[in-house]
């Protein structure tokens, strides 16, 4: 595992962006953190993650287009899309997700072993 890598999560849910953020900051990963798809490409753009946590339903800009953006701005940047569905399909949205370019996705709940083998085996190129 990388333990120098960065990661930048991009959820609405403060409980959930930190409780994320926590789990990898425990496994040795740096974090960025933003509230919107919007704050998350500015982050992206200066921090330079090597791996993004995109959450699919947010306000202002969602994680789709949060994610479309991802690929033409930060290609080199591995994409993760997470997704509890909101009032719609989580597996439907996340489908969409890995068409826009996400490289693997996540449905929540998920547990901490889960998220940190995807995150891992992401950043390793498996």
């Amino acid at each position: 595992m990388s333990q120098k890598a960065t990661i930048c999560v991009i959820d609405d849910d403060t409980a959930v962006r930190r409780t994320l953020c926590n789990h990898l900051q425990g496994a040795g990963y740096r974090t960025l953190e933003a509230s919107n798809g919007a704050d998350g490409i500015k982050a992206v753009q200066q921090g330079h993650p090597q791996l993004a946590v995109v959450d699919i339903i947010m306000p202002d800009q969602e994680g789709l287009a949060t994610i479309k953006e991802l690929k033409q701005k930060s290609p080199e940047t591995r994409i993760l899309a997470v997704s509890g569905g909101g009032l719609g399909d989580a597996k439907r949205y996340l489908h969409f997700a890995l068409e826009l370019g996400a490289d693997d996705t996540l449905a929540k709940p998920f547990r901490q072993k889960e998220f940190l083998e995807r995150i891992e085996r992401l950043l390793s190129g498996r």
